[in-house]
């Protein structure tokens, strides 16, 4: 499917189990999309828990191919942002981010968008220094930082970034993993602690909320 998001329409997939008390948008990182087989797993993750999840393109596979647009952590953030609002209006429900490298800095910088409404962010392997440090003292929703043992720049550059953060916040640090988490066991460990962070700050939809969908 495609979604309209800043003026341009975005290749996703959006799942909506029954009775989902929320959605979670992804920001993929840098050369990924909706098919990255680590964000699928997340997201399938997350619906067995009954979240809603949308996992979408933020650059076409034109814009892709230019360096300049994988970086541009304020572009990223404006399509995310409308693409949570479309979410949003499309589903009836709350919405969080799940950010990976650098779609953890653009999930970052829109949730600390005034008005944006975003219930919690999960970051895994991400780059939150990429964020703008305005954006990280504004932040309100509550962030949890995943990283692994072994990725140490990452982890250093996590712990710098949070202590900019005023929101409640979370550094969790999965052992043994490396950057990608491709290590036996860590990506369903990434899995579970998005799960229970989005499960436990994420509230009931209120009445009235339109029919669910699933693509």
């Amino acid at each position: 499917m495609l979604i309209p998001a800043a003026g341009a329409r975005l290749g996703a997939h959006l799942v909506v189990p029954d009775e989902a008390p929320a959605a979670v948008a992804f920001a993929h990182g840098s050369g990924s999309g909706r098919h990255s087989p680590r964000n699928r797993y997340v997201a399938s993750a997350l619906n067995r828990a009954g979240l809603a999840t949308l996992l979408l393109d933020l650059l076409s596979d034109d814009e892709a191919h230019d360096r300049h647009n994988v970086f541009d952590i304020f572009l990223l953030a404006r399509r995310l942002h409308a693409a949570s609002l479309w979410l949003r209006a499309e589903t009836g429900l709350p919405v969080a981010y799940f950010g990976a490298s650098t779609g953890a800095a653009a999930a970052l910088e829109a949730a600390a968008l005034s008005g944006s409404g975003i219930r919690s962010v999960v970051s895994r392997g991400g780059r939150p220094d990429l964020a703008t440090p305005a954006a990280l003292t504004r932040l309100r929703a509550p962030t949890l930082l995943i990283v692994g043992s072994r990725d140490t720049q990452v982890l250093s550059l996590n712990r710098l970034a949070a202590d900019r953060m005023h929101c409640e916040h979370r550094i969790a640090v999965v052992p043994g993993a490396t950057h990608l988490f491709e290590e036996h066991g860590t990506l369903t460990t990434v899995a579970e602690l998005a799960r229970d962070w989005f499960t436990a700050h994420l509230d009931r939809p209120t009445a009235g909320t339109s029919p669910r969908r699933s693509r």
